[in-house]
């Protein structure tokens, strides 16, 4: 009696160690969050992206795969803002854990923790698919992923205490060379401040506020709805008295107007990676924007 209690005495102790060094499951709702989320986790997490670099996270199904990973997460890690309400919601219907429901460790909406801004005075659905709690791509301000990444490594720390000295030489290190990137961009930046340019969808604020860029008009008035005749006309006029050096689109939205508007002004139509893997050669946050202000500086240097 005394041996098989000393067994299961044993068994249980080994379970739980073999428990405590489990990697953390961490279910990214984009990209650019699942690259912050290797670099702070590294080998001590496992991390899956719902979307991919060229997909649009506003209009992806909740799929069973995404609702198998969701139940296993120990961290969903999204933008927030309402960009996932199409999906997400749906996902945490599912079955996710109490750990990862809003006001819970596990739960990170970046939204919920850098200024956000567009937030709308009016909200009217005649205005189209627009954000109450305003613009959620808040990632393509490099000083957002900073923080970011603060938040997730105390998420990280408080979620898993056994391996905190490793992720908090993580966020050191990562903190570091981000300044570093910082003080590089920075630099970059003082060729394209001023520039204008004209957008599709407002995907792009963050990284024209950042970055001293100026919007001059939006090819997309209403948001989610694509542009008339009569609008395109107006952006036209614009275009054509405002000096505009590019028209920027992400890998995923549609090109057809801003094709047009190429061909009727001579303005270059850039796409922009907008996130990691929407270029070939963004593999992580750093390239994501050392390729991006090539890209705007190319553009800028056309006479």
């Amino acid at each position: 009696m005394r041996a098989a209690l000393l067994c299961m005495a044993l068994c249980s102790t080994l379970v739980s160690l073999a428990a405590a060094q489990d990697p953390v499951r961490i279910l990214a709702c984009e990209p650019e969050w699942a690259a912050l989320a290797e670099e702070i986790g590294g080998d001590d997490v496992i991390v899956h992206s719902a979307t991919h670099g060229r997909q649009d996270a506003h209009y992806i199904r909740a799929r069973p795969s995404l609702i198998a990973k969701v139940r296993r997460a120990d961290i969903v890690f999204c933008s927030g803002a309402e960009l996932e309400v199409g999906w997400l919601p749906v996902l945490m219907q599912r079955g996710a854990r109490q750990i990862v429901q809003p006001g819970q460790p596990g739960h990170i909406m970046a939204a919920d923790h850098v200024t956000v801004l567009e937030r709308p005075e009016v909200i009217d659905r005649s205005l189209g698919d627009i954000h109450p709690s305003g613009n959620p791509h808040v990632h393509l301000d490099p000083r957002n992923i900073a923080t970011l990444a603060d938040v997730l490594a105390l998420r990280l720390v408080r979620i898993d205490p056994s391996r905190s000295d490793a992720y908090r030489e993580r966020l050191s290190s990562f903190q570091a060379r981000w300044a570093d990137a910082m003080a590089r961009w920075q630099g970059r930046l003082e060729h394209l401040r001023g520039m204008k340019v004209i957008v599709y969808h407002k995907s792009w604020t963050y990284l024209l506020h950042w970055a001293g860029l100026e919007r001059v008009a939006s090819l997309e008035r209403t948001p989610g709805i694509p542009p008339t005749a009569s609008q395109l006309a107006q952006v036209l006029e614009v275009a054509q008295d405002s000096d505009a050096k590019a028209i920027l689109l992400a890998p995923f939205e549609p090109a057809d107007a801003a094709d047009w508007l190429f061909r009727k002004t001579a303005v270059p139509m850039v796409e922009l990676p907008y996130t990691v893997g929407g270029h070939p050669e963004v593999q992580d946050l750093f390239s994501l924007f050392d390729v991006t202000l090539t890209l705007l500086q190319e553009a800028g240097d056309r006479p």
